[in-house]
Formats: C-alpha cells, sequence, structure tokens
C-alpha cells in the first residue's frame, strides 16, 4: 500500500541493481514480500544483472562459511549456480510476469464440477529457504459468466504462484485468488498437501509430517454435498 514504507534516495546511477528495483517499490509504495510479484518493477537487462549480484553476494556467503571455492574443484561453481537457481528457477515467480493464460468463454454454459490435478508443486520456506514438495487439487464449479482456461494453464499459473519463498497457507490463498480473478467461477476449491523439508532437514527432524490445508470458496463454502463429492474425487485421484 501506498506511504507503507520510508522514503528512499535515489541510488546513484552505479548503485547495485538490487537497489535501483528497490527504489522503485518504495517509491510506488509497493509491497515487496517474498512471496510477492515484483516483474513490474524489473526494466530489460536487469535480471542478468541481478543474478550476477545475487552471484557475488553468494560468493562472499561461501567466503564466510569458510568454504575454500579456490581449491575445492566441487564449490568452485556453486555461487554461480545458486544465482542461477534463485533468480531464474525456484524463485522465478517473483521475478517473471504471470504465463499467458488465454481465457476462453463458457458458451456451453457449463456448469459441472471440474477437478484439475494432482498437480505436483515445489516451493521453498520463507523461514529457512528450504523446500516444500507437494500437490495441489484445483476444484472449480463454473457458471455461464466464467472463463475456460486450457488444463495446462492451470499448471503453469500454479507453478508460477509456488515459485517464491513462503508459508504453504499463504500460497493456497495467492493460487485461489489468482484463478478466481482469471475464471470467475460459482464455487472455487484448492487443497495442497505437502511436505516441507525445514522439518526433515533441520528442527526435529521428522520424515513422516506432511502439511495439508484447503481454501473453499462461494459454492463450495455453502453446499456440503458439493465440498464432499470435490474431497471425495480429489482423494481418488
Amino acid at each position: 500500500m501506498a506511504g507503507e514504507f520510508a522514503p528512499m534516495n535515489a541510488p546513484a546511477p552505479d548503485a547495485p541493481v538490487s537497489e535501483r528495483i528497490r527504489y522503485r517499490l518504495v517509491s510506488a509504495g509497493c509491497r515487496h514480500h517474498a512471496n510477492d510479484n515484483i516483474a513490474a518493477y524489473i526494466e530489460p537487462g536487469e535480471l542478468d544483472a541481478l543474478q550476477a549480484e545475487v552471484q557475488t553476494r553468494m560468493q562472499e556467503v561461501l567466503k564466510s562459511l569458510v568454504i575454500d571455492t579456490d581449491s575445492d574443484h566441487n564449490t568452485q561453481e556453486t555461487a554461480k549456480r545458486v544465482a542461477k537457481m534463485f533468480v531464474r528457477e525456484v524463485f522465478a515467480g517473483r521475478y517473471a510476469e504471470a504465463p499467458t493464460v488465454t481465457e476462453f468463454p463458457n458458451i456451453s454454459r457449463l456448469n459441472e464440477l471440474m477437478i484439475v490435478g494432482p498437480i505436483t508443486v515445489r516451493s521453498a520456506c520463507s523461514h529457512h529457504l528450504c523446500p516444500i514438495i507437494g500437490k495441489v487439487w484445483i476444484g472449480i464449479m463454473p457458471n455461464e459468466h466464467s472463463n475456460l482456461i486450457g488444463l495446462s494453464k492451470y499448471v503453469r499459473l500454479t507453478d508460477w504462484i509456488m515459485s517464491r519463498p513462503q508459508i504453504q497457507e499463504e500460497a493456497v490463498i495467492m493460487l485461489a485468488n489468482e484463478l478466481e480473478t482469471r475464471v470467475r467461477p460459482d464455487g472455487l476449491a484448492v487443497v495442497m498437501e505437502a511436505d516441507h523439508f525445514c522439518m526433515h532437514w533441520r528442527g526435529v527432524k521428522d520424515i513422516e509430517a506432511a502439511m495439508t490445508n484447503s481454501v473453499m470458496r462461494g459454492a463450495f463454502l455453502t453446499d456440503p454435498n458439493l465440498r464432499r463429492e470435490f474431497l471425495s474425487l480429489m482423494k481418488k485421484s
């Protein structure tokens, strides 16, 4: 929201690209949390520069960890690999614009339950940057005014939302918001079940625990029979 951030001085022309991007965001009063998309504030060519900056800073992290990247052939390219992974792959949903999604009017006036899934999802916990890996199911109850999108587009939109550091509870809400805006259904359901490697890999090191949470809107909230049908079919998929 506007006015949320303290004013910043304009960065010098030779300032790191991250400072220039941050200045635009703050000047526009635009939130830039870990799970926010900031593609609109990145100018052409700056993503390459941002990746190079992350590489430089990652090299310093390795140095602080007392890893000899000069003589250790296994880590000589690690900073470069990690920078590419963060900017272009696992956190790409922050820096890339939304995928192009062709929407079609509901000419046939379809009004039956549609289920998409399971969609394999990969995200990252914003607390430790550890992987979150699981599956998502989407239920749609369209109406005559709904927009219909292809199966692959559900997958692309889901991947775009999930490719950010975040917590699972917020991720499903963001996905539901995106789908509700695009499809305009009478009802929308999103269920996500995932393993959290911040639990498996560190902390209590529990390898069995997983998290399941859901968002139910419209007809899925008001019609218990529809909700039961969705959950029953979801379990069979």
